[in-house]
């Protein structure tokens, strides 16, 4: 070794032996010098190249001279292990300790991770990345809480609107009976009535388009059969009169048209009354024939009336929810798949370009990527050669992993939306406003106290965790 170090400075006079004596926390060792200096990185190995007293006491937090004693104020049950770690060179973790308290005392001994010996390491980073789900988990349970808390104050506020309005208490019994399902019997049968109507109306127009129940009319175009259209205007009726329903009796006229439940009411009608008014002009006026092609258009959107199920369905709701607070996750995975479509798409058209006429060019080749990527496959083309053949096994592969990825968080986040809805239904229920308003819906309040607060110690916690600690475990407790 050149030049001077602690272990070889007389004067210095802390190494007896070839020792030092160690005091963490009370507990007190002698450590061999050449042992420590097998890992000259770490806290231990470095104190014994210091040159100076002033350098010592910036790697130790005391110097005894009479007894020639360093001292450490660290936690000394976990000094035992780093103890291990010198003589063996391999760090291992007891199923008892704190992880995180772990990893924090053997960064300020200066001791990587790395060290870790292979039967704990699975064990030791699995503990680590656990609390962070036990953290989603939680913050989601809290979302939950907090979203539904509101709602239901929220479903209470709209409820209490009816209170000393004309035929108040009527209305608010309609107004449960039409926007919430499930609420009493007679919300059920409403409930029933309009799927049927529903599930009818998508059933003729299906039933309309095959041709033996299409009636030619007297040009010879195909028509459609009248018992049909006695349905299509009985549904159209029904819907109507519902959307009418709800807006009379609706708490606030100024948010109704802010629930998407309610837009989507209106558009299932809107498509029939524009059809109406269309065909009236083009019979007045002959000239305009063309916006025929538009009400053919306009009625190909009934089939947008399966939407309506959602308001009597908790799955569509909580999958609505999904897609619209899972467009990062959706986001990544249309990325990875355009990313995936790009390199496969000229791959295959640099392979296949002069064999094969259907992916002779680029976008003619995006369109091969997508349908492969997506593993749908219509076989509409498909590479001849070996090498256009590999490419398209690679492509196949790939679109298994990338849409497999984001499918997992997307599951997560319906079944968490699931859940709060469930949640949220049965506390709408369990309200009784047969007398009118009297108190307020049940809602545990301790437990969303208890979310506030876990939240708050979490958020302090990981603040905590960011840094590494330079104060003793007992202290970190106190």
């Amino acid at each position: 070794m050149t030049g001077q170090s602690l272990w070889d400075v007389s004067e210095a006079n802390v190494v007896e032996d070839g020792e030092i004596r160690i005091n963490v926390g009370g507990f007190k060792r002698r450590l061999h010098s050449h042992t420590l200096l097998r890992f000259p990185e770490t806290r231990l190995g470095r104190l014994l190249l210091c040159h100076s007293r002033e350098a010592m006491l910036e790697l130790c937090d005391d110097y005894d001279d009479a007894q020639r004693e360093f001292y450490f104020d660290r936690n000394p049950e976990l000094f035992p292990y780093v103890l291990h770690f010198y003589h063996t060179g391999k760090l291992h973790v007891m199923a008892e300790l704190c992880v995180f308290s772990f990893s924090q005392e053997i960064e300020y001994w200066g001791i990587n991770e790395f060290f870790i010996d292979s039967c704990c390491s699975y064990s030791y980073h699995g503990r680590k990345v656990e609390p962070e789900q036990e953290k989603w988990d939680e913050q989601s349970d809290q979302e939950s809480t907090t979203s539904s808390f509101d709602e239901i104050l929220a479903f209470y506020n709209d409820a209490s609107k009816f209170d000393g309005q004309p035929l108040g208490n009527f209305r608010r019994q309609l107004w449960l009976a039409l926007d919430n399902p499930g609420y009493s019997v007679l919300s059920r049968v409403f409930s029933v009535l309009s799927i049927l109507v529903v599930l009818g109306s998508i059933i003729t127009m299906c039933l309309n388009s095959l041709p033996d129940f299409q009636i030619p009319d007297s040009q010879g175009n195909p028509g459609e059969d009248p018992r049909f259209e006695i349905v299509e205007h009985f549904g159209i009726a029904w819907f109507t009169f519902e959307l009418v329903a709800r807006f009379a009796v609706a708490p606030d006229f100024f948010k109704f048209f802010r629930n998407a439940l309610n837009l989507i009411d209106l558009m299932s009608i809107v498509p029939f009354y524009i059809t109406l008014v269309v065909n009236l002009v083009v019979e007045s006026t002959p000239t305009l024939a063309n916006l025929g092609r538009v009400a053919q258009v306009l009625r190909l959107m009934r089939i947008f009336r399966i939407l309506k199920l959602a308001r009597h369905s908790t799955g569509l709701r909580s999958l609505g929810a999904t897609l619209k607070y899972s467009y990062k996750e959706v986001g990544l995975l249309l990325l990875y798949l355009s990313v995936g479509i790009s390199i496969f798409s000229v791959v295959a058209y640099t392979i296949e370009k002069e064999e094969n006429e259907g992916l002779a060019t680029i976008p003619a080749c995006w369109w091969w990527a997508t349908v492969s990527m997506t593993t749908v496959g219509y076989g509409d083309v498909v590479p001849g050669t070996t090498a256009g053949k590999l490419t398209a096994s690679a492509c196949i592969l790939a679109g298994i992993l990338v849409v497999v990825l984001p499918i997992t968080l997307i599951f997560n986040k319906f079944s968490h939306f699931y859940r709060r809805q469930k949640q949220l239904e049965s506390a709408m229920r369990s309200c009784d406003f047969g007398d009118g308003m009297k108190e307020v819906p049940s809602v545990n309040l301790r437990d969303y106290y208890a979310h506030k607060v876990k939240s708050l110690m979490a958020s302090l916690t990981n603040m905590s965790r960011s840094s590494p600690s330079e104060l003793s475990l007992n202290d970190s407790l106190h």
